[in-house]
This record gives structure tokens, sequence and C-alpha cells, in this order.
């Protein structure tokens, strides 16, 4: 029995929701809480600065980071957990994009005013965060050398 890949199911269904794994959508995803839902991308369609895609990484990983800068044939991707932008993911590779998530059984829209203020304040100035959470680690090494 083969299983169904996320791109033959947004295929057939056009939407798709589904659990998180790991840390790098926190604080909006959390795993073992959320789920996020995704809707097929078209295959002429260009996803806009914020957005979150679901992307295919080679060989067989899927990941769902935000758009941060969009470019002619490829996107720069970012979690909004992480330091490390990913920089020129083709765009087909990005099989959707998030239309909303689930939060113990409340279903939030990405064009509602909530996430949009999440945005602004959390994503926006992801250049700051990143700035931030090197300075933290970077502190945090040292002091975990001091204590030795």
């Amino acid at each position: 029995m083969s299983k169904t890949t996320y791109e033959e199911y947004l295929k057939r269904y056009g939407t798709l929701t589904y659990k998180n794994t790991g840390t790098s959508m926190l604080p909006l995803l959390k795993q073992g809480r959320d789920a996020f839902i995704v809707r097929a991308v078209g295959e002429y369609e260009t996803c806009k600065k914020w957005d979150v895609v679901l992307y295919k990484r080679p060989p067989e990983s899927y990941v769902l980071h935000r758009v941060i800068q969009v470019r002619d044939n490829s996107y720069d991707i970012l979690g909004d957990n992480c330091i490390g932008i990913e920089r020129n993911i083709p765009k087909d590779a990005v099989i959707g994009v998030m239309t909303g998530f689930i939060r113990n059984g409340k279903k939030y829209e990405a064009d509602s005013r909530l996430y949009k203020l999440y945005v602004l304040f959390w994503c926006k100035p992801y250049r700051i965060r990143i700035l931030m959470k090197k300075i933290w680690l970077k502190c945090s090494r040292i002091w975990r050398r001091k204590d030795k």
C-alpha cells in the first residue's frame, strides 16, 4: 500500500489540515496543540510576503515556514522561531499556503485582525528577533561555560 503525498492530497481535495511537528513556527503553532490548514497553490500563483507556505525540501521532507522575500522565481523563507533564512526556495517547491490554524478546537483565519497583528508585531521585525536570539544563544553558551 503506497502513501499519499501532500501534493497528491492537495491536488485531490484542495485543502489539508494537519498537526504540525517541531518548534520552528512557535509561538504561532505549538506541536501537540495546534493544526494548520493549507490550500493548494495554483500552478502560476505567486505567494505573498508574510504568507505561511508548505513546501517540499529534497529529497522527501515538508516544511511549513513563512515567506519573508518574494523574488522572480523563488522565495526567501524563515520559520517564526528560526534564525536561519532559507534563500532561493524555488516557487515550484511550494505546494500550499496556510489559510488558518486550529487551536483548542477553535479555528483562526489567516486573514483575521488578530492574525494580522501577530504578523505585524512578531513576523515583520524578524531581523531584530534574529539578532536578539543570536545574542541570547551566545550569552547562554558563555553562562554554561562559567557554570562548569
